[in-house]
């Protein structure tokens, strides 16, 4: 089963698939089009398959004396999927934070971007973060938000519980999808199918509230 994966079954077993993962979470923040959501949800389906197929092996494995195969562990995965999703939001406010006056008026010049800032600002002023883990999910939100935030100069404070939050919510729901799909679907490219899906359909609604915030926002 977890042939049918391609390139991501060749690592299943290798510590390589954790900096992959890794690496692709941490540079999508740079490169959105880079498919680090496809990468998880496409390595908690191997995981699952390797799972069951060690868990499957463990007995006659047990009985000869033998070891099964080491498969990709979840909790690790979400881990190293969480923590680059927070370093690479880290990376873009700093930047951000230290971008100058040219900066600023490329933001300025930008109105989606200006609407962005006010109402990133408002919100974590409010103790409202919510914002940033709803940007997690939307295409491009996360680069927004992280941008937004440094160049607004929200404090730390103010930013890195929302972003931590945000990129555990996001690891948490990308590998259930990958994991849960494979345990229900088997291990195959319609479970991947499906948990993509549902990932791009996470993000749409995501993207849909946050154009109802403005609304909201001046109602209160």
């Amino acid at each position: 089963m977890v042939e049918s994966l391609g390139s991501i079954g060749s690592l299943v077993s290798s510590p390589w698939i954790y900096a992959l993962v890794a690496t692709s979470v941490l540079l999508d923040i740079f490169l959105p089009v880079l498919p680090s959501g496809v990468l998880v949800i496409a390595a908690a389906t191997a995981a699952a398959a390797g799972s069951g197929a060690a868990a499957a092996a463990g007995t006659g494995a047990a009985a000869a004396g033998r070891v099964p195969q080491d498969v990709p562990d979840i909790l690790v995965l979400i881990l190293c999927a969480a923590t680059a999703s927070v370093v690479g939001d880290l990376a873009v406010y700093r930047l951000a934070w230290r971008g100058g006056p040219r900066l600023d008026r490329a933001i300025a010049r930008s109105r989606r971007l200006t609407m962005a800032q006010e109402r990133l600002g408002g919100a974590l002023a409010r103790g409202g973060g919510a914002l940033v883990v709803l940007a997690r999910f939307a295409p491009a939100g996360r680069s927004v938000v992280s941008l937004v935030a440094g160049t607004a100069h929200r404090r730390i404070r103010e930013f890195l519980p929302w972003s931590a939050l945000a990129g555990l919510a996001w690891a948490l729901y990308s590998v259930a999808l990958g994991y849960f799909g494979s345990q229900w679907l088997g291990a195959t490219w319609l479970a991947t199918g499906v948990s993509l899906a549902a990932l791009f359909g996470a993000g749409a609604v995501a993207a849909y509230l946050m154009r109802r915030q403005p609304r909201a926002t001046e109602a209160s």
